[in-house]
């Protein structure tokens, strides 16, 4: 379940991230359960107090989109409950920008680490990624 949702809400054209789980221990009150929220939920966190607010801005835009997935107990599967299917903004007709979809999946970045290993240059290396990808 936990590699099946984000698959096919990227297939949507938008991207989905871990926020919050738990693993059931055996101890009461722990259940295994995880909800997944959009890359964009949230606002913007300061980490450093004095600095001037960017100019570019933030890519958060405190999205209330969230799912989740809980282990069911008595069976071998998992139930997905949309807690909000709601969007405060725009979907993107292309995933340009977000950086959870910019990353390099498994096997390109093994492709990535033997070409490496054999001394090619960076620029095959990428038009090799892209015409894989």
């Amino acid at each position: 379940m936990i590699q099946w949702v984000p698959g096919v809400i990227f297939d949507l054209g938008f991207v989905v991230v871990t926020i919050r789980s738990d693993k059931s221990t055996g101890q009461l009150g722990r259940k295994t359960y995880v909800v997944l929220g959009r890359e964009r939920g949230g606002k913007e966190r300061k980490y450093k107090y004095n600095v001037q607010p960017s100019i570019y801005g933030t890519r958060k835009c405190d999205c209330p989109f969230k799912l989740r997935d809980k282990r069911i107990s008595n069976e071998d599967g998992w139930m997905l409950k949309v807690i909000c299917g709601y969007h405060n903004h725009d979907l993107s007709q292309t995933l340009v920008g977000q950086l959870f979809a910019g990353r390099l999946k498994s096997y390109e970045h093994s492709l990535l680490v033997d070409m490496s290993k054999s001394q090619v240059k960076p620029a095959n290396i990428q038009l090799t990624l892209k015409e894989n990808n």
